[in-house]
């Protein structure tokens, strides 16, 4: 029994030591790319104060300023990630974690849809902004509380819009949004030809008139 044991010892021991050449490996790839994502991700942070995305969007008023940092935050965060997985596949490969690999590679297949995501939501909170200013410059003849809930209409619509378009690039229950989309684009459309309908009958009415007239003519 002692003979077994010691043979189970031997295996043991010759088997962590032959690994541990293979884990510093490891252990370094993934230490190279933590430093890597980190300098990413300080060179992203020095483009972005550099270009001042912030000010100028603050300049606009479309966006604050710190509504605009928090983006680039999100986006500098996500791009931090992808490198460190990017790094991790070697690593667990190096380790002999294949079956992880799987795992980690469709993270990194989704990631670009994440970064997608991130800017389609900022643009359509920019859009928003852009489209509550011009609706609330437009109908300024109007009193002030029908101007800015008009203006809110507008903004939350847009916003609306754009978290399905998020929600749709992220593959979150994309046949659900599908639905809701082309359920919203009917409703629109069947609401605006009924209030053209009613708001034009009179207007169809004279145009048929003079059309009938021309004809006995």
């Amino acid at each position: 029994m002692l003979e077994a044991l010691n043979s189970i010892l031997a295996r043991f021991w010759q088997s962590f030591v032959n690994f541990l050449p293979n884990f510093f490996g490891g252990l370094l790839i993934l230490f190279l790319g933590l430093i890597l994502a980190g300098v990413l991700r300080s060179l992203l942070v020095s483009i972005f104060t550099f270009v001042r995305f912030d000010r100028f969007f603050e300049k606009t008023r479309l966006v604050g300023r710190q509504e605009t940092k928090v983006w680039q935050e999100v986006l500098t965060e996500v791009v931090r990630w992808t490198v460190i997985l990017l790094f991790l596949v070697p690593t667990l490969e190096v380790w002999g974690f294949q079956r992880a690999t799987v795992i980690v590679n469709e993270f990194i297949l989704y990631l670009p849809n994440v970064i997608i995501a991130v800017v389609m939501g900022f643009v359509g909170v920019v859009l928003s902004n852009l489209a509550a200013d011009v609706v609330r410059s437009s109908v300024r003849s109007l009193r002030p509380t029908s101007a800015n809930a008009l203006a809110v209409l507008a903004k939350s619509a847009i916003v609306f819009f754009t978290a399905l378009v998020v929600l749709n690039q992220l593959g979150v229950a994309q046949e659900l949004i599908r639905i809701l989309f082309t359920g919203i684009v009917g409703m629109l459309a069947i609401a605006g030809g009924l209030a053209f309908g009613l708001g034009g009958k009179e207007a169809a009415k004279d145009v048929l008139d003079d059309l009938k007239r021309n004809i006995k003519q």
